[in-house]
């Protein structure tokens, strides 16, 4: 073993793990979560906001086509670090375009390369970890994972957002028409140098991962010869139209209604909005709402567990759709009282955790298991994200015409769909952990162990 990698095996994980997935989730939690209230505070108009906030989680659908390139060039290190090295300068630019008359082109354009940046880093820093650790040090230091992707969440959504409302109350005394501009120009110059810092601290830091695969495929033609194997394999399995179909029904409502939540929420009440601020959300939604959904996702987990994902499945899509309910109640009600307003919030998040865990244990259980599951499972979730994105582009356009209150009943009725489908799929496979175990192999890793992974 050389010197260089010698030193690289000693370092412990914890020395980049937390960081390395904090670094994933930050951009896109600011692509699809800020980036929203941040247009809305510039003044962009709804049907915009959704359509192209939508559309810039395309990349990271797509990112399995590209994902087998990086199996043949260059390290997997070398690719997280320059990806978040490019990150972090596209979100320091869009800093400077922010005053520019048509900042919102410019915005959109530079948040696309960040959008398919970004999807590669998460490619690469999955690979890094499948590959520089164990399987017993990866389930070690998997719950690492999840905790530093959420307290990303935690500081976008919530602390920067939170620092956005209190600088531009600071600007409002002497510059009230440019105080949203000249606050967002102070969050994007963070995000960046935040992102840049850990490009230099990853590329000292960061195991390399694997290189190029000796035995895999050699070129673009072979990688994308052996994607349509897969992906044939796919759309071969028994019921996959019944699940492709429930898949992308179980969060139509959640992607029709995600973008128009937080302009609702701020909306001012001669609007048919509730007119919080940008210090409230930032403190309910990234604080309280995180802690909320956190413990959501357990609950569900021991729920689901505990009965059978069979058995629970309906009333997992009951539970994940209540949001949806709390919001037209809003809208009808348009309540003041913060208490209220944040009690709704949270209650959200804990419902969304809670029955999210119940489409993730179906892709896995139901879809992937087989020869390609890993891959498998990420068409599943690409698929997913595609029901997610598509309404989500239409939303701005159709609440501009309809109203909060309407609009809130168009999502309660496309919630239709994921109800007789969840009492109705069948299951393929049994969910009591009794399958043969080679079901649910994939290239000599488990799919359980490699979930979050995944996402």
């Amino acid at each position: 073993m050389k010197q260089g990698q010698a030193a690289q095996s000693r370092k412990s994980p914890l020395a980049w793990v937390p960081s390395v997935y904090f670094a994933m989730g930050l951009p896109f939690i600011v692509l699809n979560l800020v980036a929203v209230i941040m247009f809305n505070n510039l003044g962009v108009d709804k049907a915009q906001i959704a359509f192209w906030t939508s559309l810039l989680t395309l990349p990271y659908t797509l990112k399995f086509i590209w994902s087998p390139l990086l199996e043949i060039y260059w390290t997997k290190k070398n690719f997280v670090v320059a990806t978040q090295a490019i990150s972090g300068f596209c979100f320091a630019l869009i800093a400077f375009l922010l005053p520019l008359p048509d900042f919102f082109t410019w915005t959109i354009a530079v948040m696309g390369i960040v959008a398919f940046s970004g999807a590669t880093h998460d490619i690469a820093t999955d690979g890094v970890y499948l590959t520089a650790l164990d399987k017993k040090t990866q389930s070690a230091y998997i719950g690492w994972q999840g905790a530093f992707y959420n307290l990303a969440k935690v500081l976008a959504n919530g602390g920067l957002v939170w620092l956005a409302g209190v600088i531009m109350n600071h600007y409002k005394t002497t510059s009230p028409d440019r105080a949203p501009f000249y606050a967002w120009m102070i969050i994007m110059g963070i995000i960046g140098g935040l992102l840049i810092c850990l490009s230099i601290y990853h590329f000292f830091m960061l195991p390399s991962g694997s290189g190029a695969v000796k035995s895999g495929p050699k070129n673009f033609s072979e990688s994308m010869k052996e994607m349509g194997n897969v992906l044939l394999a796919f759309f071969s399995k028994k019921y996959i139209l019944i699940y492709v179909l429930f898949i992308v029904c179980y969060r139509l409502t959640e992607g029709f209604a995600m973008k128009m939540v937080p302009i609702f929420l701020q909306a001012p009440l001669s609007e048919g909005g509730l007119g919080m601020s940008n210090e409230a959300m930032g403190t309910i939604y990234g604080i309280f709402g995180t802690v909320a959904f956190i413990i959501g996702s357990i609950l569900g987990g021991y729920y689901i567990a505990h009965f059978g994902l069979k058995r629970v499945l309906f009333s997992l899509v009951c539970i994940f759709n209540i949001p949806f309910i709390i919001y037209f109640l809003f809208s009808v009600f348009l309540p003041e009282n913060l208490w209220i307003i944040g009690s709704g919030l949270v209650i959200e998040y804990f419902c969304y955790g809670f029955g999210f865990v119940g489409l993730t244990l179906f892709m896995m259980q139901q879809v992937a298991p087989g020869k390609h599951s890993m891959a498998h499972y990420a068409f599943a979730s690409a698929i997913m994200n595609l029901g997610v994105m598509l309404p989500g582009m239409i939303s701005g356009w159709i609440c501009e015409r309809t109203g909060y209150e309407l609009f809130f009943i168009i999502a309660l009725v496309m919630a239709v769909p994921a109800f007789v489908l969840a009492w109705t799929v069948p299951f393929t496979h049994s969910d009591k952990g009794d399958d043969n175990p080679e079901d649910v192999i994939a290239d000599g890793i488990k799919v359980e162990e490699n979930t979050e992974l995944l996402s």
